[in-house]
């Protein structure tokens, strides 16, 4: 079955899951997951500069960390998708939710947004934080072929996190985990 705009957003969650500031030891983020429905839907993705105090050179979708001005995390993933590569909020449809991830290690837990794009909106890259822009094919990042397992310790601790090969771009740890998390409900509809 072709994947669509309409067949994304129907398995979706249409509403955020509630995340409460006061819940855990984790501090709220968000980020959109950017598609743009062409005849073949891609993802947008970033890949960060290497000066930035954490995640640096990693591939990841545009998002941060919530502030007290943002009424809500989807104003905090607009907010920064604005940031980072200069799409501004009204050239975005918001088609849904996926679930939240936690990252151990840096101590954040994340709303993803996903969130329609117009093909021709022009990107605006913030070169303090954003080194480059690409696009990859949702049908090959969904494909569970493409998704890998991977093992690393960490601290003493054993850990495991999804990586995606796309060329030159290794799509690993959180955004890979939210791929992952997309394509499984795509496969269960």
């Amino acid at each position: 079955m072709p994947v669509t705009g309409e067949r994304i957003r129907s398995v979706l969650r249409e509403t955020p899951p509630e995340m409460l500031p006061a819940e855990s030891r984790f501090r709220r983020a968000a980020v959109i997951v950017p598609i743009i429905l062409r005849d073949e839907p891609v993802l947008l993705f970033t890949r960060r500069t290497e000066h930035l105090p954490s995640h640096a050179g990693q591939v990841c979708f545009p998002g941060g960390s919530y502030h007290a001005s943002d009424e809500t995390l989807i104003q905090t993933a607009l907010r920064e998708l604005q940031e980072e590569i200069g799409i501004p909020a009204d050239k975005v449809m918001i088609a849904g939710f996926l679930d939240l991830y936690e990252t151990l290690n840096s101590g954040f837990r994340i709303l993803p947004v996903v969130g329609f794009l117009d093909e021709n909106s022009p990107l605006v890259i913030n070169p303090d934080e954003v080194a480059e822009v690409f696009e990859a094919p949702l049908s090959f990042l969904i494909d569970p072929r493409h998704q890998a397992l991977k093992y690393a310790e960490r601290g003493g601790v054993m850990r495991e996190f999804y990586s995606i090969q796309f060329g030159r771009h290794e799509i690993w740890g959180a955004t890979a985990a939210m791929i992952v998390n997309l394509s499984e409900r795509l496969r269960s509809a």
